[in-house]
């Protein structure tokens, strides 16, 4: 066993310790790719459902802002509402991760 600052590394507890964050990251990775998230634009006439997995789920328009005359409109309050729930859904699990790896989440597989 390697020592360090006095005290002794065991590999085999620093092991056992990375496959239950492990198996937490994959856990949480799946909680929250089954939760949905909702974000709205224009005050609510366009609403937008993903997972946290990043799967959308429904988009839902208010009849009233749709308007022949005026598709740009609806078009930047539907592109506004998809980047909001996204944006959404990964803060959900960069929180949810970060809680598992105490801030380790740049290492690979994690």
């Amino acid at each position: 066993m390697a020592r360090r600052g006095g005290m002794q590394l065991d590999p085999n507890r620093l092991m056992r310790q990375m496959q239950k964050m492990q198996a937490d990251v994959e856990r949480i990775q799946d909680e929250v790719s089954q939760e949905i998230v909702t974000a709205t634009a224009g005050g609510g006439a366009v609403e937008v459902s993903i997972t946290g997995g990043l799967e959308f789920k429904a988009i839902k328009i208010d009849p009233e802002v749709v308007d022949a005359e005026d598709v740009e409109m609806l078009q930047d309050l539907i592109l506004a509402a998809v980047n909001e729930a996204v944006q959404k859904a990964q803060a959900m699990m960069a929180d949810r991760m970060a809680a598992v790896t105490g801030g380790l989440g740049g290492l690979p597989g994690l």
